[in-house]
């Protein structure tokens, strides 16, 4: 079984005695800084071309500061363009709810340590879904903030437009006191008020999936004061995602074009095939895409406005088996994407909460909230795990 870990020296460094987080410790996904050490980002050509970083990453050093103590950096997919978590170079980390199958990417490393009780919290990032999908196959707590919300200095960039960091963990005690401090304000006992079950996004799940999340979707209906159907996407969740899977790639070739031009690094064929694709995506379809976007947020200001929350299927099945061929994965990071595109397309926060099996695998039900709502999303998380 692969270790979440990244190889090569270990990194260990205490955090503040006196802070909030003290006693608790925490792992860095290998594309935040840590002063002294490489950042990998997953292949081997990005760690040997890049120096090894003066400064911590802001969300290192924001963990450090509140107590915590760093105990490693984690395996991520190659430079974060993924979503299962296969690594060529680094190995796939264990699910240790599902030994054979993925934990999900391309936070893996993270949710794997942070799943197998070997660290209590854990920095990822979210573009397209790193966040959310690890969670919800693991059976963790994991947050995608609001686009734009935290300090990305130090992370590794992907698709700024979509980029943002988030963490992991087991229990929603300790999701509640890391997000208190990343967030920088309390997790308030004010709950929203008002639910919206997107029925699409059930629709478009899995029967199975759909039927093992409808105890959690009752539990969180309880504890609010109304509670309505509609859709997220109207005009279909493919289009957000066609959309989505036009502008963070683009983006994506755009970062990573000068690295690929002057040093010409090795890459697995998934990666390099997809960043081609990136490069020849025409005007157009930019065009088409940047539309979809400017509609898709209009929706989501529409559907969610102060004390109003979604809940959906973070992903439309348990994490797949590991090991499957290139043609055999494609629908399947499709399906995927058609309930993860909305984070990058709108930027809006997102909270996975664990709870729910689908043949003794896990899947997360996801609460969805408008821009600036992730202490609240927290604080629901926080409520249904009482609840329960």
């Amino acid at each position: 079984m692969t270790s979440p870990f990244v190889a090569g020296p270990s990194v260990r460094i205490p955090g503040s005695p006196n802070g909030p987080l003290a006693g608790l410790t925490f792992a860095a996904k290998d594309l935040f800084d840590v002063a002294g050490h490489r950042t990998g980002g997953g292949n081997p050509d990005w760690a040997r071309q890049n120096p090894a970083p003066t400064r911590h990453a802001w969300a290192v050093q924001r963990l450090l500061d509140a107590g915590a103590t760093l105990i490693g950096k984690t395996i991520t997919d190659e430079v974060s363009l993924g979503i299962l978590g296969e690594n060529p170079f680094d190995g796939t980390p264990l699910n240790p709810m599902a030994p054979d199958r993925v934990p999900g990417g391309s936070s893996s490393g993270s949710a794997s340590a942070v799943a197998q009780r070997l660290c209590d919290t854990a920095l990822g990032t979210d573009t397209g879904g790193s966040v959310r999908v690890p969670a919800s196959f693991c059976g963790l707590y994991g947050i995608r903030p609001t686009h734009g919300r935290l300090d990305l200095t130090g992370m590794l960039p992907q698709a700024p437009s979509s980029d943002t960091s988030g963490w992991f963990a087991r229990d929603a005690t300790t999701f509640a006191r890391v997000s208190e401090v990343m967030l920088g304000e309390p997790i308030s006992v004010t709950l929203p008020t008002r639910l919206v079950v997107a029925v699409d996004t059930f629709g478009f799940a899995d029967a199975g999936t759909a039927a093992a999340l409808q105890p959690l979707v009752q539990a969180l209906a309880a504890l609010m004061k109304d509670v309505r159907d509609d859709l997220l996407a109207p005009s279909g969740l493919t289009a957000w995602a066609r959309a989505q899977r036009t502008l963070q790639p683009w983006e994506a070739w755009q970062t990573f074009k000068p690295w690929l031009e002057r040093d010409n690094p090795r890459l697995q064929y998934s990666v390099a095939r997809n960043l081609a694709r990136a490069a020849a995506i025409p005007e157009s379809e930019r065009e088409w895409a940047a539309l979809v976007r400017s509609e898709a947020r209009a929706r989501m200001t529409w559907l969610l406005p102060p004390g109003t929350i979604l809940c959906m299927p973070t992903t439309p099945f348990p994490a797949p088996l590991k090991g499957q061929s290139l043609p055999a994965l494609e629908p399947v990071r499709g399906r995927i994407l058609g309930l993860a595109a909305h984070g990058g397309l709108t930027g809006v926060p997102q909270v996975s909460v664990p709870g729910a099996k689908v043949d003794g695998l896990p899947v997360g039900l996801s609460i969805v909230g408008g821009h600036g709502s992730d202490a609240a999303l927290v604080a629901v998380a926080r409520a249904l795990e009482a609840a329960r």
